[in-house]
């Protein structure tokens, strides 16, 4: 087994305007833990991350039908960890159970979020978490509802911060909106879908929610979920997660993308490859590098099913200095995809 990165060469950022320091390389559980990753390879990733410097581990109520939180919580009582030195999230939306009812079991009524919560807790053996995200938009309840139902959470301690995630830019200013109105919270942090592929939310949509509120993001599948790492280069390993087709998730992926443009992608993630080898690192690294180059990303969060991945992850830290203009711009202009520059009237 490799050496784990010294924790010294962690970095922490602060998760948007708030106080809380969270590790720059953050582990999650989606699609991977309490899922096709056994439990006792799960404690490895999650002892490898910890022993790495990283403090944030993110799951949901609806990652692996709730096993997710069930084994993380293990994890934390297995090795003993000091409960604040660790920075836990969890997602309400779903519910925990795709087989529910879904009457008044998912979405994000204030009976759903408060029982969801609660449900939460349980599976991960926690009196609180330090985040609690929306985990999508519900048009169907009013903002109000969905913002008294958070801080209420905060109230009783059973979070200390509430965020959104793959919210548009209008409906997190809207939850601002009363948030100010009712002198309540408002959303700290937005968990967003960004990679080297997928920009334009982030770059562009966001843009004035950092500087209005203050507005941090813990972000989703940096690697494309794993395309970005150029293992799929040459095909689709028979050991990858896109060889497989129990998530429905993964399997419906080839009817969305095309063959075409999955050709494209591919294409594309390729002449990554001369920049990667010239700094001498990883293709995965060096997505994650460009990620964290953007100072608004308080935490990427990934993935991993060893502990080898996990230490490969967080050497991407050391890349991030290393990501000149020069070296940015000639990403950029392999890409093509950089949303234009906003211009703001006066």
């Amino acid at each position: 087994m490799s050496t784990p990165p010294s924790p010294s060469k962690m970095t922490y950022r602060f998760l948007g305007r708030s106080g809380l320091q969270v590790s720059a390389i953050s582990l999650g559980g989606w699609l991977t833990y309490g899922g096709h990753v056994e439990k006792e390879n799960t404690f490895s990733c999650m002892k490898a991350a910890y022993d790495s410097g990283i403090n944030f581990f993110d799951c949901a109520e609806a990652y692996a039908g709730g096993k997710s939180e069930e084994v993380m919580g293990e994890a934390i009582k297995k090795f003993g960890w000091k409960r604040n030195d660790l920075v836990i999230s969890t997602k309400i939306y779903w519910g925990h159970a795709f087989g529910d009812n879904p009457v008044n079991n998912k979405g994000l009524s204030r009976k759903h979020i408060v029982e969801g919560m609660n449900a939460s807790l349980s599976r991960l053996g926690l009196e609180y978490v330090d985040l609690i995200y929306a985990h999508r938009p519900d048009r169907r309840t009013p903002m109000e509802e969905i913002v008294r139902a958070f801080n209420h959470l905060i109230d009783t301690g059973k979070a200390f911060y509430w965020g959104t995630s793959e919210w548009n830019a209008d409906e997190i200013a809207q939850a601002w909106r009363y948030a100010d109105k009712l002198n309540l919270i408002g959303p700290v942090m937005e968990q967003p879908l960004y990679n080297m592929l997928d920009r334009e939310r982030v770059e562009k949509e966001y843009a004035h929610l950092y500087r209005e509120v203050g507005l941090g993001l813990t972000v989703f599948s940096p690697l494309k979920t794993g395309i970005l790492s150029g293992k799929y280069r040459d095909g689709i390993p028979p050991d990858s997660r896109y060889a497989q087709e129990s998530v429905e998730f993964i399997a419906g992926f080839w009817k969305r993308t095309g063959k075409e443009k999955w050709e494209g992608i591919i294409e594309q993630v390729k002449k990554l490859e001369p920049i990667a080898d010239e700094l001498g690192v990883k293709q995965s690294q060096l997505a994650l590098a460009w990620v964290l180059k953007n100072p608004n990303v308080s935490s990427a969060i990934t993935g991993a099913s060893s502990p080898e991945q996990v230490y490969e992850n967080v050497q991407a830290i050391e890349l991030v200095d290393r990501l000149t203009p020069e070296i940015m711009t000639k990403i950029d202009e392999i890409l093509e995809n950089k949303p234009p520059a906003i211009i703001e009237r006066f």
